[in-house]
């Protein structure tokens, strides 16, 4: 599996501060939960990356 492979599974992400001054991205999906904990100039560099991957994917012409 990888970044263009679909799958056809539904996930829940949210994304807020914990009370130890980390940012956390927590998915859940199919009884399954991740919690991910980032220091906060690595999530600054995730939210960065996702920038940028936006910014790619709106030069890309779907196909049809």
């Amino acid at each position: 599996m990888g970044i263009n492979t679909e799958r056809d599974i539904e996930a829940n992400l949210q994304i807020g501060p914990t009370d130890q001054g980390m940012v956390r991205l927590f998915i859940s999906a199919d009884g399954m939960e991740v919690p991910m904990d980032f220091e906060p100039d690595e999530a600054e560099e995730i939210a960065e990356e996702i920038r940028a991957a936006a910014q790619a994917a709106r030069k890309v012409k779907p196909r049809r």
